[in-house]
């Protein structure tokens, strides 16, 4: 987003002021009147949500993105490419997003209960609050691996370190990822442009090359 904000200022001349944060959180915060003006969901329930409970423009709402789930050490030769990882006995801590926050947190909770490692797995669980903190405790070592987004750990499609394996998409419900108006914005021309600019083939590049699809 960072690096579509930049193309949007280059492009039209105007700044996009970036609130990173666990969707769930977010969803709060804008329930109870924090000035955003246009929100991007890690799912699309959020969204949909807020446009009914009248916090989001009708018809505005749309899939920006659908995300890729990751799990990923900073360690080379610790995740093998099929995640077979998670059955064995070989690490202390696993990091996630907490799953009643956040969507990448919920998908991973969803991929272990269908491999059948949630018993095994549950006493090595660490959570943070939103996929970034999930991603810090990885790369600091304070967790051996843990399921992140694939946009924080690839770039042009490779790997940038560690070891991962990209999860299947059918271990885990979609992780459609939907924008929306808000309410707050919708006399802001600007907010009108950025989500006109996230749908444009220049926005569009930008999140390919982060993974998503």
């Amino acid at each position: 987003m960072k690096q579509i904000a930049d193309a949007f200022e280059k492009s039209t001349g105007h700044k996009a002021v970036l609130l990173p944060g666990s969707t769930g959180k977010l969803y709060a915060q804008i329930i109870h009147g924090a000035p955003f003006d246009v929100f991007l969901s890690a799912d699309a329930q959020t969204v949909a949500r807020l446009e009914k409970e009248g916090a989001g423009v009708p018809g505005t709402r749309f899939t920006y993105a659908t995300g890729r789930l990751v799990l990923w050490s900073a360690k080379a030769d610790l995740v093998d490419a099929k995640g077979a990882v998670l059955t064995r006995n070989s690490f202390s801590r696993l990091a996630l997003a907490a799953p009643k926050l956040a969507p990448y947190g919920a998908a991973a909770e969803e991929v272990m209960t269908r491999m059948g490692v949630s018993a095994l797995l549950q006493p090595k669980l660490v959570t943070g609050e939103s996929t970034g903190q999930a991603y810090t405790m990885v790369a600091t070592g304070n967790a051996d691996l843990g399921f992140v987004a694939m946009s924080q750990v690839f770039d042009g499609g490779k790997l940038k370190g560690g070891s991962a394996w990209v999860v299947p998409a059918n271990l885990h419900e979609p992780l459609m990822q939907d924008a929306i108006l808000l309410t707050r914005g919708q006399n802001n021309p600007v907010a009108v442009q950025l989500l006109k600019f996230l749908k444009s083939i220049q926005a569009r590049k930008i999140m390919i090359s982060f993974g998503y699809e």
